[in-house]
């Protein structure tokens, strides 16, 4: 949406009511606007030109108020066209350069990626979780403990390390775990781990139909270290800043919005659409595609290894966010997780 659709007047006007509505929440009457706009015009002019931005959908005035809020389409309005992004200030590029380790573990980055995103905006933080396809085994060793446990020390992709105790059928001699180990490495290092996984139930179905039970039960063993990959597809911090951010009105509606974290499935649909997207995208409202959405904004950017995207991550909070301060936050946040995961 282009600025040419309104006068410079009423571009002056909406721009003032949206960042005082973000400010305190309340809707903003034509007094306030006459003192805050700087222009030289009548409280009656300024009313004629809200009337006329009411009549074409920007804005809208609630039952119990003379004064008005923006729209959806006046916040996109906004955005588009009207918005100043302010430059980070140097405490945020300096904890995100803290948070944003290159020395940190992929899912470690994860989470200090959802939990500074959080702390910087005061909104919800969300990070999905890399495709399990952008995950490949490069080494797996097994070590026995005691009982029927064995330690799984994974070395995935260059230099994430991930430790797990599985319990076994029988036990395993370290002279065992130290061939099923060989065996593993030598047949799928190098692979993704969710084709790693799919290979050893091929070869598991193959061998039961051979006399070597100990290739099954190796192949059991491998199966059950690799199995265990976390299934959790995103994070998010930050759903108590939400709460003590907004209004009674608005805490209402939270829950529902809480749900869907929980629920997933329509947040999922949405992060996915982005992963396909270039820099950061702005959903405001049922722009987004679901009801729940309907008073939330939700700012994303993908990022990646340098190589290939890995996930979304973003900020979810009510339309009237500060847009001049999440979308460079989102924006930043996004390029220095990719270049600490390409490290």
């Amino acid at each position: 949406m282009s600025i040419e659709v309104i006068s410079d007047r009423a571009s002056v006007l909406l721009k003032t009511l949206v960042e005082r509505h973000i400010r305190d929440g309340q809707p903003v009457g034509s007094r306030t606007l006459m003192e805050e706009s700087g222009l030289p015009v009548s409280a009656a002019t300024i009313r004629n030109v809200m009337s006329d931005l009411e009549d074409r959908g920007f804005l809208v005035s609630p039952h119990t108020s003379a004064g008005r809020i923006p729209t959806a389409a006046g916040y996109r309005l906004f955005v588009d066209s009207l918005l100043q992004v302010q430059p980070l200030t140097a405490d945020a590029v300096s904890a995100l350069r803290t948070e944003l380790n290159p020395d940190k573990t992929s899912s470690e980055l994860v989470q200090s990626a959802s939990n500074i995103l959080a702390n910087i905006t005061a909104q919800a933080g969300l990070v999905t979780v890399p495709k399990q396809e952008a995950n490949q085994l490069r080494q797996v060793e097994f070590l026995p403990l005691s009982g029927n446990r064995v330690l799984v020390i994974l070395v995935v992709n260059e230099r994430e390390v991930q430790n797990r105790i599985i319990h076994t059928e029988r036990p395993f001699s370290e002279e065992q775990l130290r061939e099923a180990a060989a065996m593993v490495n030598q047949r799928f290092a190098g692979q993704a781990l969710n084709r790693v996984q799919d290979g050893l139930l091929r070869e598991m179905h193959d061998a039961r139909a051979q006399i070597d039970a100990y290739l099954r039960d190796s192949l059991d063993l491998a199966s059950k270290a690799l199995g265990q990959e976390d299934n959790e597809e995103y994070v998010v911090a930050g759903e108590s800043k939400l709460i003590g951010n907004a209004t009674a009105e608005e805490v209402v509606k939270l829950r529902e919005l809480f749900d869907a974290f929980e629920q997933k499935k329509d947040l999922l649909h949405l992060l996915d659409r982005c992963s396909s997207a270039e820099g950061v995208q702005v959903f405001i409202g049922e722009e987004a595609g679901y009801e729940v959405f309907g008073d939330y904004s939700v700012v994303t950017a993908p990022y990646s290894d340098g190589v290939q995207t890995l996930g979304v991550l973003g900020v979810i909070g009510p339309t009237r966010m500060a847009y001049e301060r999440v979308i460079p936050i989102v924006d930043v946040t996004a390029k220095m997780l990719s270049q600490a995961l390409a490290k």
